[in-house]
C-alpha cells in the first residue's frame, strides 16, 4: 500500500565524501530516494563550500539527519578481516561476578556486502560471518574469534589466494552489475547467515533456502553443508490433495526451480525450535516451487541429541503463505500464515535478471485478519482434533516477524487455552524489496523505510499476545490479539529463559527503540526492555550516544531460584567510534539499576556489523584449557570451547 510522504523539519546541510575506514570496504554514495510515508534521511548533495558530514569518530555529533545517515551506513559497513585465533577483550566496564556461567557465545550475520568489482548486496544476501565469545567464568575474561562460513558460493565468489571478492551469485534480494546481472541463474546463495544452533555436540549456521553449515566449534573452521535429515521417514497426512491443476503446475516448475536456479526441493528454514522438555531438536522445511503455488507443504521434523529423526509430518495447506518463524506447545505447532501472491509483473523481470527474486513475490492483503495454523504435534491426536487444514482467523491483519514463544494449558471442562507472543507488524509497511531500507537499483541503504513518521509508528513491528481458546473438539471458542505490555514503541527479536521454552513463561525480553533520537527514532535499536507478562510492566536498559544493539540472549544463572534470574547478552554497535561491545546485564536489575555487569571491547580491527541472531552454549569447566571436571548441563550441550 502506497502513502505519502514527509520530511524532516531541519534543513540538511551539504556534505563532503565519506571519510575513509579502516579495513571496511563498505561505500555508500549520495542517496537521495525519499521512501513513502518515512521521514527523509538522505545524504545531501556534495558541494566544495560543505560543512564535513560527521566522521564515524566524532561521538559527540549532533542528531541530526546527516549524522543519522552515516550513522546507519556505518552499521552494515563489510568486515574482511578475520581471526581464527582467539583474541582476548579488552574489560572497560565492570566485571564477572563470581560464579559466572562459563560457555560460548555465537553470533551470526552478514559480513561482507560489496565486492571489488562495483556490486553491491542486500544484508539478508550478505556472506555469513561468524562471531564467538568464549567466557571464562573462573578467570573473569573474554576471548573472540570470528570466521566466514565458507560455503559453496563463498569459495567461488572468495579468491583463496588475494582475498579479493566477485560477486556472482545474485541471491534472492539482489542484482549485480555488468554480466553479472542478465540471464543470471545464480539465485539460491547460500550464505548460512541468519541464525547459529549447538546441538549434539555440533555447531552449525543457518540460511533460510537451504542446508545449514557445519562448524568446527574449535576453530570455526566449516566443515561442509550438512543433511539434518537422511533417513527421512516421513508420514505424510492422510489429507492431502488430489492432482489438481497446481499438482501440474508444480510439475512444471521443479525442473526449472531445481535444474536452473539450483533450489534445493526442500527449503530449510532457518528459525528451529529446542524442545527442552523432551530433549529435542525441532526444524521445518517447505517445498521450493510452493513459493510461487497457492498452497504450502510444510515438514516439521523432530530430532534427539544424536540427529536421530524421532518423527516428522508433512502438512499441505491450501493458501500461498510465508512463514520465516514458528512456534510450538506440548501438543501443537503454531504457524502463523503470512498471506503473499505471486506478483507476475515482477516475476518476468525476475527471472530475467532485472529485479531481485522475491519481486516475484508481494504481500497480500485481501483479508483483514491473520490465519493461524493449530498443527497436530502428535499423529494420534488427529483424530481427535479440527480439521487443521482450516486456520483460525485472528482479528487483526499481522504480518509475523518473530516468535518469542507459545503454551497452552487444559481446563477440566476440555478447554484447551494457547497463548503466543511475537513480533508482528503491518502489511502497509512490510516490504519484501525494502527490508532494512535497502535499494536494489542503486544499492544504497536508507533508514528512512525503518523510521515512519510521528503517528505510524504502529506500522513498525510491535509485540503482541495472541490468545486463542479451542473446546473439547478442537473448536475455536474465543481469538484475542493484545499488546503484550504497556510498552508501544517498535521492538522485534523477542527472546525468553529457554528453560521455559514451549511452557508458560513470565518474562519476556526484546530490542526495542528509547525513542530519544530525532531522526533514528525507531531504527536501529538501542533499548533491551523486559516485560512482566503477568503484570504489563516494562523496564529498560539503553546504550549511550549514537550506539545500537542487535537480538538480546537470556543465559541463566548456576542456581536460579526464579525465571529471571541470569544474565542478557548483547553487542552494542558504537557506530561513531567504529567500535563493538560486548556487554553483559544482570535480567534483575533492568531498569532497577544499570544493569551492566561487564563490558568488553572487540579491537578496531575486527569490528563487526549487525548480527542477526545468537545462539549460548553453555558449559562449567573452570579454565580454557582441557579439564576433567567439566560437567554439562545438557546432554545436548558439551563444554567444547575454541581451546579444547
Amino acid at each position: 500500500m502506497q502513502a505519502k510522504s514527509c520530511h524532516l523539519p531541519i534543513k540538511l546541510p551539504a556534505a563532503a565524501s565519506l571519510p575513509r575506514l579502516p579495513p571496511p570496504t563498505y561505500n555508500p554514495a549520495q542517496h537521495t530516494a525519499v521512501v513513502p510515508r518515512a521521514i527523509s534521511i538522505s545524504a545531501p548533495p556534495t558541494t566544495t563550500a560543505a560543512p564535513p558530514v560527521p566522521a564515524p569518530h566524532d561521538a559527540n555529533a549532533s542528531d541530526d539527519a546527516v549524522a543519522a545517515f552515516w550513522d546507519y551506513q556505518f552499521l552494515f559497513v563489510s568486515q574482511r578481516a578475520e581471526t581464527a585465533a582467539p583474541v582476548p577483550l579488552r574489560l572497560v566496564d565492570g566485571a564477572l561476578p563470581r560464579g559466572f556461567p562459563s560457555g560460548t557465545y555465537y553470533l551470526t550475520g552478514p559480513g561482507l556486502f560489496s565486492d571489488d568489482h562495483g556490486s553491491t548486496v542486500h544484508p539478508l544476501d550478505g556472506h555469513g560471518y561468524l562471531r564467538a565469545f568464549e567466557i571464562d567464568g573462573a578467570a573473569g575474561r573474554v576471548e573472540f574469534a570470528a570466521r566466514y562460513v565458507e560455503t559453496e558460493a563463498q569459495a567461488e565468489e572468495r579468491d583463496p589466494d588475494t582475498g579479493a571478492w566477485r560477486f556472482t551469485h545474485r541471491g534472492p534480494f539482489s542484482v549485480l552489475k555488468g554480466a553479472n546481472m542478465v540471464g543470471n541463474t545464480k539465485v539460491m546463495k547460500n550464505v548460512a547467515n541468519t541464525s547459529v544452533l549447538r546441538w549434539g555436540r555440533r555447531l552449525f549456521c543457518l540460511w533460510e533456502g537451504g542446508d545449514p553449515y557445519e562448524i568446527d566449534p574449535r576453530t570455526l573452521r566449516t566443515l561442509g553443508a550438512f543433511k539434518v535429515v537422511v533417513d527421512d521417514r516421513r508420514r505424510m497426512s492422510p489429507d492431502t490433495f488430489t492432482a489438481n491443476f497446481w499438482d501440474v503446475a508444480a510439475r512444471i516448475l521443479k525442473p526449472l526451480l531445481y535444474g536452473v536456479f539450483k533450489m534445493p526441493p526442500k527449503r530449510l528454514l532457518s528459525h528451529y525450535k529446542i524442545d527442552v522438555k523432551r530433549n529435542r531438536l525441532l526444524i521445518m522445511s517447505c517445498n521450493a516451487e510452493d513459493m510461487l503455488l497457492p498452497r504450502s507443504n510444510f515438514t516439521i521434523y523432530e530430532l534427539d541429541s544424536n540427529f536421530k529423526l524421532l518423527q516428522s509430518q508433512e502438512f499441505n495447506i491450501p493458501d500461498h503463505l510465508m512463514i520465516h518463524d514458528w512456534a510450538f506447545t506440548d501438543s501443537h505447532y503454531i504457524l502463523f500464515g503470512n498471506r503473499i501472491k505471486l506478483d507476475v509483473a515482477g516475476s518476468m523481470t525476475a527471472l530475467c535478471g532485472f529485479s531481485p527474486m522475491i519481486s516475484a513475490l508481494s504481500v497480500n492483503p485481501s483479508k483483514t485478519t491473520c490465519p493461524i495454523y493449530v498443527l497436530p504435534r502428535f499423529e494420534d491426536s488427529k483424530t481427535k482434533s479440527r480439521d487443521w487444514r482450516v486456520p483460525i482467523e485472528a482479528p487483526s491483519q499481522m504480518w509475523v516477524l518473530h516468535v518469542g514463544n507459545a503454551f497452552e494449558e487444559k481446563y477440566v471442562n476440555g478447554v484447551l487455552h494457547i497463548q503466543i507472543q511475537a513480533s508482528t507488524c503491518s502489511y502497509q509497511w512490510f516490504n519484501f524489496q525494502k527490508m532494512f531500507g535497502y535499494d536494489w537499483q542503486s544499492g544504497k541503504l536508507d533508514p528512512s523505510m525503518m523510521n515512519l513518521k510521528q503517528g505510524q509508528e504502529t506500522l513498525l513491528p510491535q509485540l503482541v499476545k495472541v490468545s486463542i481458546k479451542l473446546d473439547v473438539d478442537g473448536n475455536c471458542q474465543d481469538c484475542s490479539v493484545d499488546r503484550l505490555s504497556e510498552w508501544s514503541k517498535p521492538s522485534d527479536f523477542p527472546v525468553i529463559n529457554q528453560e521455559y521454552s514451549g511452557a508458560r513463561n513470565t518474562y519476556i525480553y526484546a530490542a526495542t527503540s528509547s525513542g530519544s533520537r530525532r531522526a533514528l527514532p525507531h531504527f536501529p535499536f538501542d533499548t533491551v526492555v523486559k516485560m512482566n507478562t503477568a503484570t504489563k510492566a516494562t523496564h529498560t536498559w539503553s546504550t549511550s550516544r549514537r550506539r545500537f544493539i542487535g537480538e538480546p540472549v537470556f543465559i541463566p544463572k548456576a542456581e536460579a531460584q526464579a525465571e529471571d534470574d541470569g544474565f542478557l547478552l548483547v553487542v552494542e554497535y558504537a557506530v561513531s567510534t567504529q567500535r563493538c561491545y560486548f556487554v553483559i546485564l544482570d535480567a534483575k536489575l533492568i531498569g532497577k539499576k544499570n544493569g551492566v555487569i561487564a563490558r568488553f571491547e572487540v579491537p578496531r580491527h575486527l569490528n563487526f556489523p549487525l548480527g542477526f541472531h545468537g545462539f549460548w552454549a553453555p558449559n562449567v569447566c573452570t579454565t580454557l584449557t582441557p579439564s576433567t571436571n567439566c560437567r554439562v548441563s545438557s546432554p545436548s550441550l558439551d563444554c567444547v570451547g575454541l581451546h579444547h
